[in-house]
């Protein structure tokens, strides 16, 4: 993708990335980190952060590998804390850790359902519940203040088999717009971004079938979204001005109808 924005917008911004080990949190925390922020990146998979803070720092950038599974709360808290001390108040979270695992629903996978709806949605929480008052500290000092949150246009499809993944990303939607209720005001700006077919490596977990094939196929046929895609899409809502609130962004591959 052609990089939209250009210098270092974001210089003396903190960043913190949950998902960050590969895919649009990876590509996300490098763009950022390129643009002036400091960043620190948040995932299990300790190699794969390593990977990404090598790269952003001999890119000239700053950042912080902080491996932690977002399901674990008090985990998340220690880490927010760590980064706070480390890097300065968090005033940017791109709150991205996810799974995507597709099943009809008779088939009655249970550790499915719950393994989405503990990261999508538990996860999701734990990242607000430890991060909201460094967002709500910096906004108080007259700093930019940003949560967006990862949904997907599946929160507003109706696809067979994605009943559970579809159900997690539709509250992720909602949760961000009844945020802003209550944030908006205090100028912490709150967005979600839903992406349409990624070529990243989130489909691999799919184990159906039917859903396997969908995404295999999409993935050849049309010309799919990239991670970098995602990444400017991201830094083009953190560097508007404090006073706009790019709230609800879906984001497509021209081709894809579904």
């Amino acid at each position: 993708m052609t990089t939209l924005l250009t210098g270092t917008p974001l210089a003396g911004r903190v960043v913190v990335v949950s998902g960050a080990s590969s895919g649009m949190g990876a590509a996300t925390a490098e763009r950022l980190a390129a643009l002036g922020a400091k960043v620190a990146v948040l995932a299990r998979r300790k190699d794969k952060l390593d990977d990404v803070v090598k790269n952003i720092e001999t890119a000239g950038g700053t950042a912080l590998a902080l491996p932690v599974d977002v399901t674990d709360r008090d985990a998340v808290h220690a880490a927010a804390q760590q980064i706070a001390s480390r890097l300065g108040t968090p005033d940017l979270v791109f709150n991205n850790a996810g799974v995507q695992l597709i099943s009809g629903i008779e088939e009655l996978k249970v550790d499915e359902w719950q393994r989405q709806i503990d990261l999508n949605i538990t996860g999701l929480m734990n990242v607000i519940a430890a991060f909201l008052p460094h967002l709500t500290a910096a906004a108080a000092d007259g700093k930019p203040a940003d949560l967006i949150n990862t949904s997907s246009i599946a929160a507003t499809r109706i696809l067979e088999k994605f009943s559970i993944y579809s159900g997690t990303k539709a509250y992720i939607s909602h949760l961000t717009r009844l945020l802003r209720v209550e944030l908006g005001p205090k100028m912490v700006r709150v967005a979600t971004i839903e992406p349409g077919m990624v070529d990243t490596e989130l489909p691999n977990h799919v184990t159906d079938p039917d859903a396997s094939t969908l995404m295999a196929n999409l993935i050849h046929d049309i010309d799919c979204l990239q991670s970098a895609d995602i990444a400017e899409t991201i830094a083009f809502m953190a560097a508007v001005p404090r006073h706009v609130n790019l709230t609800e962004i879906t984001i497509m591959p021209t081709a894809q109808a579904i």
